[in-house]
């Protein structure tokens, strides 16, 4: 990292952390997301704020919700079971989408104002078209989907350091969300080293999410993880819509948002399966890239603010680590989650507001795949 352009030279940030850990006035702060999270609540909120890792059930039903406040983040999960009724199918292939007679959409430049039309969702996808069908026909394929800003001076980082950053945040997408081996299962260990070593928090987090998942403790709310010995990605093409933003944070950090829907076309891994299912997942991810001389930070690295995630057909209240999404049989023998209808497509709510309509009990329908 650098501070104003310059880099920080070894003896100055080794002096960092010696004052840092002697408690020296004006050493850099161990980064608490604690702190911000509290701060932010008390100013938005009347009541008192939640404890670190308490479990709150959302009010209104659609699958499942709940945050978790504290040193962590506040952390939002909703995971919907798709209606066979409704979905017509869910077939992929790696070559792009179907629906070619349509125009790819220009990029996500700010919140669209309402869903995207619902004319072609009869057409079946194929393998040869896995998208057909289905709004993401005509989204960008992986990172090209994902809109990034232009970089301006803000907070303690130059413009050119702020393009970097930048670089880095999306590097992260890519290995969390879009990396075939992550996909195929493996460890996000790309990912992992973009996130902060002395955010303790996140970083327990992360040791028990790999080794015992659980609602509290998901690897998902991160990263995009299927079982290779059950599914296989179909293709080499993930679609995407979504848009990076950031703004000045706490202490002069540059706090960036992602806020993306990827859409993951599998089969069973069964050589010849032909049938294709459509996982939706929904990610909002909040980073805050600080200065190194306000808060103890390796250099090229991120602390973690908040992160949510909305799955459709990636599993309804399991919690294994893994993406489990749902073919025509078990379809058949579970069927539609029976909760209020959710269209996995539609980005025109931000995820605060789509997470409070998630449920105490059962997923939510979705009315397309």
């Amino acid at each position: 990292m650098s501070k104003g352009g310059a880099s920080i030279p070894d003896e100055e940030w080794e002096r960092f952390l010696r004052e840092a850990e002697a408690g020296t006035q004006g050493a850099p702060e161990e980064p608490s997301a604690r702190a911000r999270m509290v701060a932010r609540r008390l100013r938005e909120e009347t009541g008192r704020p939640e404890g670190w890792r308490t479990y709150q059930p959302a009010r209104h039903r659609r699958g499942k919700g709940w945050y978790a406040v504290g040193l962590l983040v506040a952390v939002g999960l909703l995971v919907v079971a798709l209606d066979p009724g409704r979905v017509a199918g869910w077939f992929g292939d790696g070559g792009g989408g179907g629906g070619g007679e349509s125009a790819p959409l220009a990029a996500e430049s700010e919140r669209p104002d309402q869903p995207p039309a619902t004319e072609a969702a009869a057409q079946l996808p194929t393998v040869d078209e896995p998208f057909r069908g289905s709004p993401a026909a005509r989204w960008g394929d992986g990172t090209a989907g994902i809109r990034l800003p232009a970089a301006r001076a803000t907070g303690w980082m130059s413009k050119e350091q702020v393009a970097q950053a930048l670089d880095r945040t999306r590097d992260f997408l890519v290995a969390s969300s879009l990396d075939p081996g992550v996909l195929r299962g493996e460890r996000p260990k790309k990912a992992i080293a973009l996130i902060n070593p002395h955010q303790q928090d996140v970083q327990d987090y992360l040791a028990t999410a790999f080794r015992a998942p659980s609602r509290e403790n998901d690897p998902l709310l991160l990263f995009s993880r299927f079982v290779k010995t059950e599914v296989r990605p179909v293709g080499n093409v993930v679609k995407t819509r979504g848009r990076i933003t950031y703004r000045e944070g706490k202490r002069g950090a540059v706090e960036v948002t992602t806020d993306v829907t990827y859409v993951y076309p599998v089969v069973r891994a069964a050589t010849g399966s032909a049938e294709v299912a459509r996982t939706i997942t929904r990610r909002e991810v909040v980073m805050s890239w600080d200065n190194p001389a306000k808060v103890v930070i390796e250099p090229g690295t991120f602390s973690l603010v908040s992160y949510k995630v909305d799955t459709t057909n990636g599993g309804c209240d399991t919690f294994t680590g893994y993406l489990t999404p749902e073919f025509s049989a078990e379809r058949a023998a579970t069927g539609s989650g029976g909760g209020p209808e959710v269209d996995p497509y539609d980005r025109s709510t931000s995820m605060d507001a789509r997470m409070p309509e998630t449920g105490e009990a059962g997923c939510g329908t979705a009315t397309r795949s």
